[in-house]
């Protein structure tokens, strides 16, 4: 009975989430009350919540995790301040005398807009709001517009500096830290959340690259009409460069500095939330209605993180008194083909749970009952963190369930059907399964760029 324990906390959790109950208390509660009916039969030691206080004690005083309501700062000031409506405009005004300038547009500012904040429905809605009436104007059709906003907004999850790889680095630097010690290894190597981002910027940079040539090729716009001074260059060439290079400049500096091992991803972290307010100013963006709103939204966005964070706590200390690492651990190596299979069961598995969690409940959840085990089999962890990334990515994409997809579904106009977004995001999907399957042929495309700038 005590090995059916952890498959019955899952199970329950699912359940109550499914429900539609809040998500950090659903793993706090479901673990607890497992916990409780534990302890009455004899299966769980109650002595495993004693070092409850210090694992939140822990969460306090992680030094990683400040970059967090920082990242997210930054990236709300450049989207209340309209700053990134501005660089959209700007970027459109370049681009123009292209035939898909405006689609290239909206993909690098969408780019640009989902590595400063990593919140896949900020981007999505943001970028909906802005460009999508005028891509329909343009002459995109409803499925290439809807399909490349979409597209666009989930990058934040793979193309640093982004939340998700904050978090995702954090934990995975904790589960490999626990599994060197399990293999007895008692002075681990270390993986950062640099790293991580280091690791991700080739495969992020792919991704673009794919998107842009897929756009080239295949959508249809209207012919650009030089003579319209509304669609052609219709500001002076010094404006539009004023609203691109400093915002551009600035998420360059955030990342350079990381790259050149001038600041921790946490220090980076604090120079792009100064460097945005700063720009509000210059710019004279800057009111008090605007600080407070961005002060409002970083507070909540920040506090509904750390609360699932400190939820997911309890539900893995719970799991592992329950002794559901071992079970993972037996399992996974009862598994034909060995790390292969093991690597293959547990992206399915994240994909599916896309479906219906976001990707702070899958890393604070998922990740640290899966990835200790998969890194004391031998997988590269930096490979390992993209390889979640990029999954994350094409689930909250992916038909009929994409979080993407229903938040575009929400500020989009009843005239698009929704067969019409579904219909669109199908290539986008095709353009991440293939860079899936590169970093598994070349793994080198994750994990060569972090040994050459950390060595």
């Amino acid at each position: 009975m005590s090995e059916l324990f952890p498959l019955l906390l899952f199970i329950f959790t699912c359940c109550a989430l499914l429900l539609g109950y809040p998500v950090a208390l659903t793993l706090a509660g479901s673990a607890l009350i497992m916990a409780t009916i534990g302890i009455f039969t004899g299966d769980f030691d109650s002595t495993y919540l004693m070092a409850l206080p210090n694992r939140l004690f822990g969460i306090m005083e992680n030094s990683s995790l400040i970059a967090v309501p920082l990242f997210v700062m930054m990236g709300v000031m450049l989207e209340k301040s309209k700053i990134a409506e501005a660089l959209l405009e700007s970027m459109a005004q370049l681009f123009s005398r292209f035939q898909n300038g405006l689609g290239l547009s909206v993909i690098i500012v969408g780019a640009l807009l989902a590595a400063s904040t990593g919140i896949v429905g900020a981007t999505v809605v943001t970028m909906g709001l802005m460009s999508l009436p005028t891509l329909l104007k343009r002459g995109y059709s409803p499925s290439q517009a809807t399909g490349m906003i979409c597209a666009t907004g989930t990058l934040g999850q793979i193309i640093p500096p982004s939340i998700a790889l904050v978090l995702l680095g954090d934990t995975l630097s904790s589960a490999y830290q626990q599994a060197q010690l399990n293999q007895g290894i008692f002075s681990p190597k270390t993986v950062s959340v640099g790293d991580l981002f280091v690791g991700s910027m080739v495969p992020g940079l792919m991704l673009v690259l794919l998107y842009c040539i897929y756009l080239i090729t295949f959508s249809n716009p209207l012919p650009v009409n030089r003579n319209n001074p509304k669609i052609y260059l219709n500001t002076s060439l010094w404006s539009a460069l004023l609203n691109l290079v400093p915002p551009v400049l600035l998420i360059l500096i955030v990342l350079g500095s990381i790259l050149a091992g001038a600041a921790t991803p946490t220090e980076a972290a604090g120079v792009g939330a100064c460097g945005a307010m700063l720009l509000a100013v210059l710019k004279g963006k800057m009111t008090r209605d605007t600080l407070q709103s961005v002060i409002e939204s970083s507070t909540k966005i920040t506090s509904m993180v750390f609360l699932i964070l400190v939820g997911a706590t309890v539900f893995s200390l719970v799991f592992r008194g329950f002794g559901g690492e071992e079970l993972v651990h037996a399992f996974f190596s009862d598994l034909p083909g060995g790390v292969a299979s093991a690597i293959l069961l547990v992206m399915v598995v994240i994909f599916l749970l896309g479906f219906i969690l976001d990707f702070i409940e899958i890393t604070f959840v998922v990740v640290p009952i899966v990835a200790p085990v998969l890194l004391s089999m031998g997988v590269d962890p930096v490979w390992l963190g993209v390889m979640i990334a990029l999954n994350l990515q094409t689930s909250f994409l992916t038909p009929p369930f994409g979080f993407a997809l229903f938040y575009l579904r929400g500020v989009a106009p009843n005239s698009i059907d929704t067969k019409d977004i579904y219909r669109g995001v199908v290539p986008f999907i095709g353009l991440q399964i293939l860079l899936i399957i590169l970093v598994v042929t070349f793994p080198q495309l994750a994990i060569w760029l972090p040994k050459f700038v950390y060595g």
